[in-house]
């Protein structure tokens, strides 16, 4: 296990420039050809898929024996795997490469076929809804419909919150104007705030992250006060939209006759609205071992007092990582899973080019995995050769084989997995390796790499653990908020943060409330989307507990994560948590995460010790 100290950056002279995306090396590239060929294989798709999405309008109203549903459901489903690689291509060539007009062109086209073939299929819910719920039973118990049941049977115990076909009509098209809010925020934020300078750099949404991380403690301070200033400044306008979307979503939940609209959301996957109180509850009853962290993060830092822009500062120089060592140590690192997931893993990420890690011109901001259409995983991500780019590709590559055994257990018919599941797989990934890394590192004697590592880990749960559960309690109490007749303004929404974040920062961080308060107007997806932002927390804390079972039995351990991960989306979230030894209604998971987390802080302790 090597890794080689950057240098840092340059004192003078200009940023290289980046090179263009035709010029990149091309094993640093997705081989997005085994999804078309060629662009023009692409467009000769979206010449034929509109034609095969309108054939679809021929099944409406005959969905009524059991052969003409399933020809139905067989023939959809061979038309929504083209579309899914037909998107995927577009997506995909557009993310690489921002000045690409054409890749640009194909993706609006992509996002209009895909309407087309919304609107064309609308009709398939409210038919199947409207057949008697006995007789459905009984086709569904034929061997035929193997492949189909979960799907259909999700579907049918959504019964109860179907209107009238008159109000789901008018349901249906108030969806597009209830969610115009939520693209006005990122507007807002994207393309008309302006955050100022810090340093002399200009600060924006792509370098915020790193600036309130560096080495200049005056940088980061100007970087922290200048983006949070700029979202005060639109503070009165982001909580009318933010308040208009919460007031939406619970009007919505009343009309499907939902008690309240925390329930409506996580009903569709059968999370009881427990999974969130009990997080939260058990969050807070944790956390002094944050405030610990504070603490000794102040002292490493030589610091009289810890302030907000001090809580991503470096505590060593940063560690220059390659590509290759990255997936040596995550292919190391994941042993434990057996030799298949570790050949299937290595293979993807070298030879079948699964990830495209190229620096170039014009590619856009942050990571994702896509599922490919059931071709092969895709991981989109930017290498800077630093620790945070092998976690990302860690993080990825756990989606991406979550993916790929899915796939190859379940036909296409039977439901993905959902972003509760999905956390899960990506937090273990980057928990296994860095459980590996940092034994190897203690081994060796590598403090310093021991302490980046330490450093990596906390910063993603700072992220997923800190912030993630602080936006969820955020979330919880607007709704309870407007449910019970009140309002949401700014101040109120400013306090609210500010109180949670007091919460978890205790003695250990001095607070600027009113700049600390405006947390809550810098995430667009995650509280747009209603009662998202929790499932970052509960996946990293059923990751930790499912580590934890490889320490006390790695056969039994073993065979229940990789169930986990064949179940794809064939069994709702808890139920497939549970089948893995995972109870999330219980506060196990939560402080299974914590006594990692008050691990890390206790070594951190010892090597502050060391070094005194």
């Amino acid at each position: 296990m090597t890794a080689t100290q950057s240098s840092g950056p340059q004192s003078s002279g200009q940023p290289r420039p980046l090179p263009a995306r035709a010029d990149v090396p091309r094993e640093q590239t997705w081989d997005i050809e085994a999804l078309f060929a060629t662009p023009g294989a692409w467009e000769a798709e979206a010449g034929a898929l509109p034609g095969s999405i309108d054939a679809l309008a021929a099944y409406a109203g005959q969905l009524n024996t059991p052969e003409s549903l399933l020809t139905y459901l067989k023939v959809a489903d061979d038309v929504e795997l083209r579309l899914s690689r037909f998107f995927s291509y577009a997506s995909m060539t557009a993310s690489v490469d921002g000045h690409d007009a054409e890749a640009a062109a194909r993706r609006d086209r992509a996002s209009s076929i895909a309407a087309r073939y919304g609107s064309v299929s609308a009709f398939f819910r409210p038919e199947l809804l409207a057949l008697d719920e006995a007789t459905v039973s009984g086709w569904l118990s034929q061997p035929d419909f193997a492949d189909q049941r979960v799907r259909l049977e999700r579907i049918l115990r959504n019964r109860p919150h179907v209107r009238s076909g008159e109000i789901e009509e008018l349901l249906g098209a108030v969806a597009a104007p209830f969610a115009s809010e939520r693209g006005i925020h990122p507007a807002l934020a994207n393309m008309d705030l302006r955050f100022g300078t810090a340093g002399g750099t200009p600060v924006t949404q792509g370098n915020v992250d790193s600036l309130v991380s560096g080495p200049d403690r005056e940088v980061r301070r100007e970087a922290w006060e200048n983006y949070a200033d700029a979202h005060l400044a639109a503070r009165h306008s982001q909580a009318a939209m933010y308040a208009t979307n919460v007031r939406q979503s619970v009007f919505l939940a009343r009309a499907r006759n939902y008690p309240d609209a925390i329930t409506a959301s996580l009903a569709p996957d059968r999370i009881p609205t427990e999974v969130v109180t009990t997080l939260l509850d058990t969050y807070r009853a944790n956390t002094p071992i944050w405030h610990r962290y504070w603490r000794v993060r102040r002292d490493w830092l030589g610091l009289k007092e810890l302030r907000e822009y001090d809580v991503k500062a470096s505590l060593v120089p940063p560690r220059k990582v390659e590509y290759a060592q990255a997936v040596d140590w995550i292919a190391d690192g994941m042993a434990p899973l057996g030799e298949d997931y570790v050949k299937d893993l290595r293979f993807g990420l070298t030879e079948d080019r699964w990830t495209d890690y190229a620096e170039n011109d014009g590619k856009r901001q942050g990571a994702y995995s896509n599922g490919g259409g059931r071709v092969k995983p895709f991981i989109f991500m930017t290498w800077n050769g630093t620790l945070g780019s092998y976690s990302t590709l860690a993080h990825e590559i756990g989606h991406s084989m979550h993916s790929l055994l899915s796939m190859r257990e379940h036909a296409y018919s039977v439901p993905r997995y959902t972003l509760f599941h999905a956390e899960v797989a990506s937090n273990f990934n980057q928990a296994m390796v860095r459980q590996h890394l940092l034994k190897q590192a203690r081994a060796a004697g590598d403090t310093t790499l021991e302490i980046a590592i330490i450093e990596e880990a906390l910063g993603n749960f700072h992220r997923y653990f800190f912030i993630m559960p602080t936006l969820a309690a955020f979330e919880l109490e607007c709704y309870r908020r407007i449910e019970a007749g009140g309002t949401l303004s700014a101040p109120d929404l400013n306090t609210l943060t500010a109180d949670l974040l007091s919460q978890g920062y205790g003695d250990g961080v001095k607070m600027d409330r009113e700049r600390s308060g405006i947390l809550w107007a810098q995430f667009s997806t995650h509280l747009y989307a209603n009662f998202y932002a929790y499932q970052y927390a509960t996946g990293i804390s059923a990751a930790h507990q499912l580590l934890e079972q490889f320490g006390e039995d790695e056969d039994a351990a073993r065979e229940n994560y990789l169930r986990f991960l064949k179940s794809g989306g064939s069994l709702d979230p808890i139920d497939a948590l549970k089948e893995a030894g995972v109870d999330m209604l219980s506060p196990e998971p939560v402080e299974a995460t914590f006594r990692t987390l008050a691990g890390y802080v206790d070594r951190l302790e010892e090597l502050l010790a060391e070094r005194q």
